[in-house]
């Protein structure tokens, strides 16, 4: 394990947009990004079923029109917006981002975003950035790294290739699939490579506000940044093929990094509590518990325990509820529960899904959703597995049932291919 600290100095500046600035404008009632509006992929909704009658909750209703991809929803003011290629509302097979009555699933627009993304195996394919929605702005980065600016009747308003204008890269061969992040004014992404590493830019006009660089950083990987605050330092947590790595948000500088051995792909978005970081990385590498640390002006960030194998994540994302933290073992559909201050495995348990999981919280229960279409309910309970409901997904077992699921408002909302499904679970 290799690992680098750098430190830099606060400002007054620095205090100054920590006061100024706030994370996505958003009411309870909306779900405008990947994870949910703070990033926990945890829903503050409570009064949901305690379990679901056989064959599922109720279907509320079935849209059309989503296209082929992995990329989940975000919600906002009534409107659902997701990223895919071929919708079957569309004579093509391109990509488009594409935009739903919340109510019924009524498709109400779709605008082109360029060409579908065929590399890879059958299985590698199609879109996969959730979009990012504040006021009356949406944004979504391709595959190929185009990063639209649309305004909510879909209309664009401006576009930037992240590899040609900042020399972004990958780490991977799997295309980007962050979702941008809105603070006040600035919209924060990963180009990714050493040259422009993280980059903020103007939210309106995409403008570059600052840049910050991470030498012989390897390339973007698949997760989206997080905010924390250390002190009175407001600080962008985000990890790239690299590793974990901590910029300051007032002007790019970038005040740590957490460095890791090179492997295929870095793709959970990193779990903030306070001055902790949680990283997961997949492919046997494992999870690491970070402190963050103010020292007058210093900024910093040491360890609390370095990767564990036990704690790794490919891509279904881990939760934190209390104290523990539940993922998928790495892409193997057998979900654990850790202790988030020491990494002690509490338990690994196997439902009735097959293959990866993606997984979710609310209202004291994990939504646990596997690969092959097996959507579960499991208490989230570090005493034990309990698998408490389950149903089959209808239209699953073709492409993987990769999207993550989204809990808001007492529904249930599914991306399966083409189709979303909204479900009703509150009691």
């Amino acid at each position: 394990m290799k690992r680098k600290h750098i430190l830099f100095s606060n400002s007054v500046a620095a205090l100054l947009f920590c006061v100024a600035t706030a994370p996505l404008s958003a009411t309870e009632n909306d779900w405008p990004t990947f994870r949910g509006p703070d990033r926990t992929g945890v829903s503050p909704d409570t009064g949901l079923l305690q379990e679901w009658p056989d064959g599922g909750p109720e279907l509320v209703w079935e849209a059309s029109g989503a296209g082929r991809g992995y990329a989940s929803v975000a919600i906002a003011g009534g409107r659902m917006y997701t990223l895919g290629d071929g919708p079957s509302t569309a004579s093509d097979a391109d990509e488009y981002m594409t935009c739903f009555d919340q109510k019924t699933g009524k498709q109400i627009w779709r605008t082109r975003t360029g060409p579908a993304w065929n590399n890879g195996k059958d299985t590698w394919q199609g879109s996969r950035s959730t979009p990012t929605v504040d006021g009356d702005r949406v944004y979504v980065i391709t595959p190929f790294g185009k990063l639209f600016c649309l305004n909510t009747d879909g209309v664009e308003q401006w576009q930037i290739d992240l590899k040609e204008k900042f020399a972004g890269k990958k780490a991977d061969q799997w295309g980007y699939s962050e979702s941008v992040l809105v603070d006040g004014d600035n919209l924060i992404c990963t180009p990714g490579g050493p040259d422009n590493t993280m980059v903020a830019l103007n939210r309106k006009t995409g403008e570059k506000v600052w840049s910050s660089s991470r030498s012989n950083d390897r390339g973007a990987g698949h997760a989206s940044v997080v905010i924390s605050e250390v002190g009175a330092t407001r600080v962008y947590v985000q990890t790239t093929g690299s590793g974990a790595m901590g910029v300051r948000a007032s002007d790019g500088k970038l005040l740590w990094t957490y460095d890791i051995d090179k492997t295929i792909a870095v793709i959970p978005t990193p779990i903030v509590r306070g001055d902790l970081v949680f990283m997961s990385v997949g492919y046997k590498r494992g999870g690491a518990l970070l402190r963050q640390h103010s020292d007058g002006e210093l900024v910093g960030v040491e360890e609390v325990y370095s990767l564990k194998p036990s704690l790794g994540n490919k891509h279904g994302g881990v939760v934190l509820i209390g104290d523990y933290l539940y993922g998928d073992t790495d892409d193997s559909g057998v979900p654990f529960c850790a202790d988030l201050m020491t990494g002690e495995i509490k338990w690994k348990s196997r439902g009735s899904g097959k293959q990866s999981a993606s997984v979710a919280g609310a209202d004291g229960h994990l939504y646990v959703r596997y690969a092959n279409g097996m959507m579960t309910l499991v208490k989230a309970d570090p005493g034990s597995f309990e698998e408490v409901s389950s149903f089959k997904v209808p239209g699953s077992g073709g492409m993987p049932s990769w999207a993550h699921p989204v809990i808001l408002d007492g529904l249930l909302y599914l991306r399966e291919g083409d189709k979303i499904l909204c479900y009703k679970i509150s009691s």
